[in-house]
């Protein structure tokens, strides 16, 4: 394939890229006692973006063969000259960087493929019935098992030359617990990059099931956690998610040069001393791959390690080539796109807290009385950093001692804000967000994570 896309290039007029992408995947999802999902798809083909007069033109194909990717190369450059008159502001260039050349792998598919799909049906349904079966008061429960194994081959006129392979699974479980007129839910669940016993690092199928049963009827009879502003020990999870949804989305620069909360305050102080986040393509930090991993982005840019926030200070954006440009910066490596039909966009990978030096226990010793909160709600974060998040589990802490489970527990604030506030950083780190997708036009497989933080924050509840 690599030589069809090569031989494509050699006769392009203009700038061109040509990303082909072959996507197999496969879900499973069981809920109540029945197989809901059992499905296997295939995708392939060529995404071409061309660059002509200062404006991006872009086509796909399904078909394989030269003609039709000389026909899509076509189609992109008839697109951007068409718009281009249209276009206020133009493309100057793209940034200047080593691209990359060679094969990168990431996962193990053949490891996950000596796996039958009967073996992983069965064990969804395991521990579908085992969440389900835990307790009397628990109504439903469901398990979802989803792979997604991507093979690629990138290749531009200024020298991309990548073939990458990248294999992405996740194991979710999740219970609904009900008695008279009360309902509550718990979900956890882990996503990797690698193979099949990576998966299991962190729950195991039997440990997952028994704690999302468990902690669904804990929550009937856990009273309701009180509001206002609150010392508060964020568990990994939700250090993520923070660092995710509230920061890392402000610090893209298409988002920056939309005016977001991050514009104008590179070189500024936006937290706390104890604060460095990052963003990374490859693995850095955990005892398990993440679930964003990425070594070469959709444009060919080798995806780095980024740092954002150096010591509570706003160090980098996260760039494609466009951006990087128009900053007078190299790219991050941050240009992703979900399938060969997407065009690439500036999206996070895994993103992080990097881990400090106090211990859990002298964190928690050092509140007086405040909260331990774990396990990461649905929620909402705008570019402004302003956030809300739902939180599935939070426990009371009373003269530095961890107490009873409350429900019904919130945060929210600004971000960056809360960031100001942190005051401890633990010494352990988990990557904690690898289920499900980011969104932003289109999905995006990321991790987050971090150490235990402790700061102050809005707590939402009763």
């Amino acid at each position: 394939m690599r030589d069809v896309l090569k031989m494509v290039v050699a006769d392009a007029k203009h700038w061109t890229e040509l990303r082909m992408h072959d996507r197999r995947s496969l879900q499973i999802v069981v809920r109540k006692g029945e197989l809901e999902a059992a499905a296997y798809r295939k995708t392939c083909g060529v995404g071409v973006r061309v660059l002509v007069n200062g404006t991006w033109g872009f086509s796909s194909t399904s078909n394989m063969d030269v003609s039709s990717i000389k026909t899509a190369v076509r189609d992109a450059t008839v697109a951007a000259e068409q718009s281009s008159g249209g276009r206020s502001e133009k493309i100057e260039r793209l940034a200047d960087c080593e691209l990359a050349v060679g094969d990168f792998r990431s996962g193990d598919a053949e490891d996950v493929a000596s796996h039958s799909t009967e073996e992983k049906t069965s064990l969804v349904v395991e521990t579908e019935k085992r969440a389900r079966e835990s307790s009397s008061k628990i109504r439903s429960a469901m398990c979802r098992y989803t792979e997604l194994v991507d093979e690629k081959w990138i290749v531009s006129t200024d020298g991309a030359d990548a073939h990458i392979e990248d294999t992405k699974l996740e194991f979710v479980a999740s219970a609904v617990a009900a008695e008279g007129d009360e309902m509550t839910f718990s979900y956890h669940g882990d996503g990797v990059t690698g193979g099949w016993s990576d998966l299991f690092t962190r729950w195991t199928p039997e440990s997952l099931s028994e704690h999302v049963g468990r902690v669904a009827v804990d929550l009937l009879s856990a009273p309701y956690a009180p509001g206002g502003m609150t010392t508060v020990v964020m568990a990994p999870d939700l250090v993520g998610l923070l660092a995710h949804e509230a920061i890392g989305h402000t610090v893209e620069a298409d988002f920056v040069l939309s005016g977001s909360a991050a514009a104008g305050k590179l070189g500024k102080q936006v937290a706390s001393e104890l604060v460095t986040l990052v963003d990374s393509g490859p693995v850095y930090m955990g005892v398990k791959c993440a679930g964003g991993v990425v070594l070469v982005d959709d444009e060919g840019v080798p995806a780095q390690k980024t740092v954002i926030i150096d010591g509570g200070v706003l160090t980098s954006y996260l760039h494609d080539r466009e951006s990087a440009a128009r900053f007078g910066v190299a790219p991050t490596g941050n240009a992703r796109a979900w399938l060969y039909r997407d065009e690439p966009l500036i999206r996070m990978r895994n993103t992080y807290l990097e881990p400090g030096e106090d211990s859990f226990d002298e964190m928690v010793g050092g509140v007086a009385n405040g909260l331990l909160m774990r396990g990461a709600g649905s929620g909402q974060a705008d570019s402004n950093a302003e956030f809300m998040f739902g939180v599935q589990e939070a426990y009371e802490i009373k003269n530095g001692k961890v107490g009873k489970l409350l429900r019904g527990a919130s945060i929210s604030g600004d971000a960056f804000d809360v960031l100001k506030s942190v005051d401890s950083v633990s010494s352990d780190f988990e990557w904690a967000i690898g289920t499900g997708h980011c969104g932003k036009g289109q999905p995006a497989k990321v991790d987050g994570g971090g150490p235990h933080v402790r700061c102050k924050v809005v707590v939402g509840g009763r």
